[in-house]
């Protein structure tokens, strides 16, 4: 399992780093939030495989630990997302929707490539979950992009596209409580067996 888990990592760390390029870019194009918060996420995603990739085999210590730091950061993407969003809410600047929803499209397309690929290795320890959780917000957030695109094409207002991206950074905190959590339970799962070892 475990070499066969690395080559799809490989892929899906490719997928996710050239999403990332073209969805940011495009974001930017478009003054879209929610297309710059799904390029983090596919930012945040090539990050957490890399890591995953590291401690891949690593007693669960080490693997717990990297969860930790995927989780946290994930957090921190969340809290920055959020933060944006509130600050354009102020500016409201009007998207281009049509940049939204093609790229949107192309990305769900790319989502969905990675979450087959990684559908049966959604149920590890917490290192491999969080590279399932990532996935799957990743794919659930292009979904939301295509809506948010559809509600500024309709409305020609800047509110669906931060009112998606302040919905995606919503699901990166809770995520990143899920990933933390299970974390936590496996550091403290590891150091028990490590005393039981010890006093044997």
């Amino acid at each position: 399992m475990t070499a066969a888990y690395k080559r799809i990592l490989w892929v899906v760390i490719a997928i996710n780093g050239i999403m990332f390029l073209v969805e940011m870019t495009a974001g930017m194009i478009a003054s879209s939030q929610a297309l710059k918060a799904d390029a983090l996420d596919f930012l945040g995603d090539t990050a957490t495989y890399t890591i995953t990739l590291m401690v891949l085999g690593m007693p669960l210590v080490w693997r717990a630990r990297a969860a930790l730091v995927k989780g946290a950061s994930l957090g921190l993407m969340g809290i920055w997302v959020l933060g944006s969003t509130i600050y354009y809410a102020l500016v409201l600047d009007v998207p281009q929707a049509e940049i939204m929803g093609s790229i949107g499209l192309l990305a769900l397309t790319a989502n969905m490539v990675s979450v087959l690929l990684l559908l049966r290795h959604r149920n590890g320890d917490a290192n491999v979950r969080s590279v399932w959780l990532c996935s799957r917000n990743d794919a659930i957030g292009n979904l939301a992009v295509i809506f948010a695109a559809s509600g500024v094409w309709a409305t020609s207002s800047a509110w669906p596209d931060l009112i998606v991206a302040g919905v995606m950074a919503s699901l990166f905190l809770w995520s990143s409580a899920q990933i933390v959590s299970q974390a936590l339970s496996e550091l403290r799962l590891s150091q028990i067996d490590q005393q039981v070892a010890d006093f044997r």
